[in-house]
């Protein structure tokens, strides 16, 4: 009679278990480890690019903000020439009428007539307005006549002539325009005035 030898399985296959729980353990272990690693190191690469980033922005402001303090300076040295430009082309303007007066007041000696006397003169620019009174209209003609032949007065226009009486003596009133002329010196000379008081085209584009 033959005997069947009996072996118990149950404790190699325990072992067997634990070992694969401890396998799958270590495994789960070193993934999440692993894991761990990798979020750390892309948070420190991220954090390091935030870093860089924001002390690139920090530089770009400090930039900016001296570029604005320059441009303020800039803008304000602008202002400043043309104001400076501005009193130089009122002084020049001035000089230039001063002048003119005396041409002006030298020619009315010179080209007023006997016989028509000035009551009112008048200088607006370029522009001169006479108020006075003739023995005759013909005075107030031969006047018109001397402006025109003048060297330094043009363009007499005749506003109003009527008659009058000053001093118990039939007169004719009148009101008389011209224009002062300018020499060719003296129009360079405004012209740059002018051109001088005037912004810049990139100035007067910006603005614009």
């Amino acid at each position: 009679m033959s005997s069947v030898a009996r072996v118990n399985l149950l404790p190699h296959r325990e072992e067997r278990r634990k070992r694969a729980r401890q396998h799958f353990f270590v495994l789960a272990g070193g993934t999440a480890l692993a894991g761990i690693l990798i979020v750390v190191a892309m948070h420190g690469f991220y954090a390091t690019k935030i870093e860089i980033q924001a002390d690139r922005n920090k530089f770009l402001k400090s930039e900016v903000a001296k570029l604005d303090k320059e441009i303020a300076e800039i803008n304000k040295l602008k202002d400043e020439i043309q104001a400076l430009l501005a009193r130089k082309q009122v002084i020049e303007t001035l000089q230039a009428d001063r002048a003119q007066t005396v041409h002006l007041l030298d020619q009315l000696v010179r080209q007023v007539p006997e016989g028509v006397y000035l009551r009112s003169i008048v200088q607006r620019g370029l522009r001169v307005k006479l108020l006075g009174y003739a023995q005759s209209n013909a005075r107030v003609s031969t006047l018109m006549r001397n402006i025109e032949a003048s060297p330094w007065l043009e363009l007499p226009e005749l506003v109003e002539v009527k008659a009058n009486n000053v001093d118990k003596r039939r007169v004719s009133d009148f009101d008389l325009n011209l224009s002062l002329k300018r020499t060719a010196t003296e129009a360079k000379d405004a012209d740059k005035a002018k051109d001088a008081g005037k912004p810049p085209a990139k100035d007067a584009a910006k603005k614009g």
